[in-house]
């Protein structure tokens, strides 16, 4: 497998170096993450697999703003993260929609936080239904969609608010296999549409190669990167693209290296 091809500077929007992340209590401390170097580019799609308790989430946490690292700098177009941020959608695997709110509400609710005008947010809330393909469910509740339905407006609601980065935690990780590969696909849609930069978390190593650009495999204790692959596929894939050689053997080869953790 070749090495991954790396960002150059001027296509660099995430740039960590250094980091670590240590939770201590008054008798013992954790070491979950210890010396992550990863240049993401703009526009990419780059997925973090590896065990439970490596440290995935708490990266993908660190990002978002929601946690602080212990050391280590990290930096979004060149500012350091200083708390959530507009700039960057999150998407959880649990469904983080406003039962109260409708479909349409949902999408536009960071809209109406900013203050944007009633027709821009209706305009915007259109055209990621039509995306999303739930025009008819604009005026559902939550809890009349199914778990599909559900992420897919929680993805369009992190995209209505124009982030650079989206941000995601295993958000297939509950859905059937069906609904999973629908979702992949209509995920594939969607950044092909909006070249957002997607930092993606999952422990399914066939969704890692069929969405992603590039591969990050993590280790475990301490958490850190011990591999990072090129996805060699096109751009545009379908059920088809499942069935390539190179899929298959990318598959078998990251297999092999989380069985055997080096």
């Amino acid at each position: 497998m070749e090495p991954a091809v790396k960002p150059s500077p001027a296509e660099t929007l995430i740039s960590i170096s250094g980091l670590g992340k240590v939770y201590r209590t008054k008798k013992s401390e954790f070491t979950a993450l210890k010396d992550i170097h990863l240049e993401i580019g703009n526009h990419e799609f780059l997925t973090l697999i590896g065990p439970s308790g490596c440290g995935k989430s708490t990266l993908l946490r660190i990002l978002a703003g929601l946690e602080e690292a212990t050391e280590g700098t990290v930096l979004i177009d060149g500012r350091p993260i200083d708390g959530p941020g507009a700039d960057r959608g999150m998407v959880f695997q649990s469904y983080t929609l406003f039962p109260w709110l409708t479909v349409r509400q949902n999408i536009e609710y960071g809209l109406k936080l900013k203050g944007v005008p009633l027709l821009e947010r209706r305009r915007v809330s259109e055209f990621y239904l039509r995306m999303i393909r739930l025009e008819r469910f604009a005026a559902a509740y939550p809890k009349q969609l199914s778990g599909g339905m559900k992420q897919r407006v929680a993805i369009a609601r992190a995209l209505a608010n124009k982030p650079k980065v989206l941000l995601m935690d295993e958000p297939f990780g509950a859905l059937d296999a069906q609904t999973k590969q629908e979702m992949q696909e209509l995920l594939l849609e969607v950044w092909e549409k909006e070249k957002t930069t997607v930092v993606f978390i999952t422990h399914d190593i066939e969704e890692a190669v069929f969405l992603s650009q590039r591969i990050c495999v993590m280790g475990a204790n301490p958490g850190r990167i011990i591999a990072e692959y090129p996805v060699p596929l096109p751009p545009k894939r379908n059920e088809e693209t499942r069935l390539q050689p190179a899929f298959t053997a990318l598959k078998r080869e990251l297999a092999a290296l989380l069985r055997h953790g080096h």
